[in-house]
């Protein structure tokens, strides 16, 4: 008993020490009862075509499904949020349920995102995949084998670790692997293109600088938007559909702009 009392503990220390050293209060951007504030882009659709009812609020909890898919075909979609963001503090609650789609690649099983420093939905075209963006990479894991998640990916982008231009598309942060439905809670410290953390159940597990657009892996994108070697300082922010079904039970900002501002003077 001690032992248990003593982990809860832990565990809750380290939730209240994430949250008190960011100021602000947390506002929520899921509302929990629709998807107001949010509209999609999946790909081979319009920007706002909810392709087959991808996304929608379940049981309080907003989900990504495929139901409504006979075969995934790529038809690769993001839930972008209403408004861009540029320093912040971002949590979301997710977790993995169900079974993969017909023909969703291998790679996105167990396998979403939540993607900061977007484009604007509006100027992705029709076909294209991924936003240019960055991606805080969620993975789930199975009984056997490591897994992290808050991995972080690039499509479009590129970022600079230990003070040298990181160009692979992906890399593992330092998380545990969660395994079946269980709930975790990813945070994401965004500081303009200086810094940016990925925070798992409290614990820092990847942090990367100056991010800015670069780098290849999105496709049939706009070349008047990737203006590659230009920081990326704010931009939106959307939850990915790859495949496999995540559901979010929370979606929470603090704003940290005016804080920063009064750092910088």
């Amino acid at each position: 008993m001690r032992i248990i009392f003593l982990l809860l503990f832990v565990t809750i220390s380290q939730f209240a020490f994430a949250q008190q050293q960011y100021p602000g209060k947390w506002k929520q951007l899921f509302n929990g009862k629709n998807l107001k504030g949010w509209q999609p882009k999946i790909r081979e659709h319009d920007y706002k075509d909810n392709f087959a009812n991808t996304f929608r609020v379940k049981d309080g909890k907003l989900t990504v499904a495929y139901d409504g898919y006979d075969q995934f075909d790529e038809r690769f979609g993001h839930l972008f949020y209403k408004k861009p963001y540029s320093y912040y503090l971002l949590a979301v609650e997710y977790r993995f349920v169900g079974e993969q789609c017909p023909g969703g690649p291998g790679w996105a099983y167990k396998n979403s995102g939540v993607m900061i420093h977007c484009q604007d939905p509006a100027t992705m075209r029709k076909n294209q995949d991924f936003p240019i963006s960055i991606e805080v990479q969620l993975l789930g894991g199975d009984s056997k084998g490591e897994r992290p998640t808050c991995n972080l990916c690039t499509p479009g982008t590129a970022v600079e670790m230990n003070g040298k231009l990181f160009t692979p598309h992906c890399i593992n942060s330092k998380s545990k692997t969660f395994r079946n439905d269980e709930w975790v809670r990813a945070e994401i410290l965004v500081l303009g293109d200086e810094e940016i953390k990925h925070i798992v159940n409290g614990d820092t597990v990847l942090v990367y600088q100056k991010p800015q657009i670069g780098g290849g892996n999105v496709s049939d994108y706009d070349p008047a938007v990737k203006q590659n070697g230009k920081p990326l300082t704010g931009g939106y922010i959307s939850l990915q559909s790859e495949s496999h079904p995540v559901e979010f039970r929370k979606i929470e900002i603090k704003d940290l702009s005016k804080y920063y501002r009064k750092r910088k003077k």
